[in-house]
């Protein structure tokens, strides 16, 4: 009587059977770089050029039709978005088995869930959320709903580059691609994404405001806790029409301005300029200070 194959056995031979045949290409198998449920990315050389790319492939036992035409429009999705915050395609074609791949800008860093974890100031983590806005917005002036951002699917790169990847679920402003399909991460996808209705802008907005939130932390000033807020509302109406609008009310903040999202009092007025102005205003009570020790000095 025949042993049952084992769990172990049966993962390996998953693994060897995912492994791409690059035989017939100008790419070179180098190593694995990460597995997910509908394929694979691999570190692979490009002969022609003598470069390392990351190449990503659709999986042996995910590679149905629509899974293939799935990759190939995401990395079409790509192609018309050239932004440096976006990591570009080169290639795109099949493998001798079928599966469609494309290679892609090999990124080095570290994504964003893992980099909030270091000692990184307020400020860097506020630099980091403008610069994605600016990628997210790009996207979007070029007809590209995202609808799964979360900070695994960002970036950070050794320069201070941010980087957004994974376009695989996004789907165009134009047509009717999406209309009725659940896609996103819970915990940042926005609630009609949730119900199946179509994503527009605000639903990436929503995603913002929940990285946003991340990224700040629960002892934010009131103004930043606003502007997340105003972006995770419930209902698409109430937020920021546009992710442009999320970025201006963001570097109204920075500059220690008032922000559309925050009705400050007077003592919410007087800290913002106290904040803005905290250099010259320390300047002057240290000159006070030492005046006023000069006249009650003994004479």
């Amino acid at each position: 009587m025949s042993k049952p194959i084992s769990d172990v056995a049966i993962r390996r031979l998953k693994m060897i059977g995912e492994v791409p045949d690059l035989s017939h290409t100008k790419y070179e198998l180098v190593e694995p770089l990460g597995h997910g449920g509908m394929g694979s990315v691999y570190l692979a050389r490009d002969r022609a050029l003598d470069r390392l790319v990351a190449l990503k492939i659709v999986g042996t036992f995910a590679a149905s039709p629509d899974a293939i035409d799935r990759l190939v429009r995401e990395a079409k999705v790509l192609a018309r978005l050239e932004h440096p915050g976006i990591v570009p395609v080169h290639d795109v074609g099949a493998l001798p088995d079928g599966r469609a791949f494309y290679t892609m800008k090999l990124v080095r860093g570290r994504r964003l869930d893992e980099y909030v974890n270091d000692e990184t100031t307020a400020a860097e983590r506020l630099r980091i959320l403008e610069r994605l806005c600016d990628a997210v917005a790009f996207a979007h002036a070029n007809g590209v709903i995202h609808r799964d951002l979360k900070p695994a699917n960002v970036m950070v790169g050794p320069f201070g580059e941010v980087l957004v990847m994974d376009w695989g679920v996004a789907t165009l402003t134009a047509g009717t691609e999406g209309e009725s399909s659940v896609a996103g991460t819970p915990g940042y996808m926005a609630p009609e994404q949730a119900r199946g209705d179509r994503a527009d802008e605000r639903s990436d907005v929503y995603a913002l405001g929940a990285i946003m939130s991340l990224l700040i932390g629960h002892g934010a000033p009131k103004p930043l806790r606003a502007i997340a807020a105003c972006a995770m509302s419930a209902e698409p109406t109430q937020r920021y029409t546009t992710v442009e609008q999320l970025a201006a009310d963001i570097a109204r903040f920075r500059a220690a301005l008032p922000v559309e999202a925050y009705r400050e009092g007077i003592a919410g007025r007087l800290a913002r300029v106290g904040r803005k102005y905290a250099v010259p205003i320390a300047l002057v009570l240290a000159y006070l200070a030492m005046r006023l020790a000069l006249l009650l000095l003994p004479r």
